[in-house]
């Protein structure tokens, strides 16, 4: 006979929580496997795509700043033809890698779903009502930042750093090591910003931050993400901007849902 969750001992809860993470990290392998099976198509059409001037950001990106008369990097954009490889391993070892770190992106929705699962019979049917939108919200947040991360900051980030020289003696050889590195460096990095607002959430549940508290800080914030946009984008503004805007934009979104929490338990405390 199956334990009801609130019986369970403390090592009843480990077990549960082993054959969640089990789970969890078979789905990354299974989906790992299926992706280094097709690893070359993916690579081609997915991975170095960002190399190539044609790339759909770029022609939007042009077109968009000539619209309203902005210089921009984006409409003469140069690569170097190929991505070398130094090690006998190299490749084989890069196949792997980028294999499991897209196995991971692609079964983060699932892997919310058995943390989900593990905690769910701790939770009263209203919370765990809501709970259910939790796995809707943070799996929507972080596809928007890993199409925005793709499609936006990996672009800029590509054309920043593959022309960039301290002198023209110096010639950038890049490694496919290094190209893959930052772009899943920047997929799940900035996937992960995107969970600002949920972050926020939770923070304001336990207390620990007020809508004042964020609406105080409100210009350091802006501080930092216009630095951190300095330094993933290549050196025009307009470049900044697009990078920075949705940043805030979160911020912002962050102070509304704490402020409704804040009004929640205010209205709660109220009533008891």
């Amino acid at each position: 006979m199956k334990k009801n969750k609130n019986e369970m001992s403390f090592l009843d809860h480990l077990e549960e929580l082993r054959w969640h993470l089990i789970r969890s990290f078979s789905a990354i392998f299974i989906i790992a496997c299926v992706i280094f099976v097709f690893i070359t198509p993916i690579y081609d059409h997915f991975l170095i795509v960002h190399l190539d001037g044609e790339f759909i950001t770029y022609k939007i990106f042009c077109n968009a700043f000539q619209l309203f008369g902005i210089e921009s990097n984006f409409c003469a954009l140069t690569f170097d033809d190929k991505l070398v490889n130094l090690n006998v391993t190299g490749q084989f070892t890069m196949a792997i890698w980028t294999s499991l770190v897209l196995g991971l992106i692609l079964a983060f929705p699932y892997i919310l779903y058995e943390a989900w699962r593990f905690i769910a019979p701790g939770l009263n049917k209203k919370e765990r009502g809501r709970s259910r939108w939790f796995i809707f919200y943070a799996s929507l947040l972080f596809l928007v930042g890993l199409l925005f991360s793709y499609y936006v900051i990996m672009p800029m980030s590509s054309y920043f750093f593959y022309n960039f020289t301290v002198t023209d003696t110096i010639k950038n050889t890049i490694t496919v090591q290094s190209h893959i590195s930052l772009l899943t460096n920047t997929l799940l990095g900035v996937s992960l910003v995107f969970e600002l607002p949920l972050i926020i959430y939770f923070l304001s549940k336990l207390g620990l931050i007020t809508p004042a508290f964020l609406r105080k800080y409100r210009k350091h914030a802006l501080v930092v993400v216009l630095i951190l946009a300095a330094i993933i984008t290549p050196p025009d503004v307009a470049s900044q901007i697009v990078v920075a805007i949705p940043i805030l934009i979160l911020y912002e979104f962050g102070i509304l849902i704490s402020k409704r929490v804040e009004k929640n338990y205010k209205k709660k405390f109220k009533n008891v």
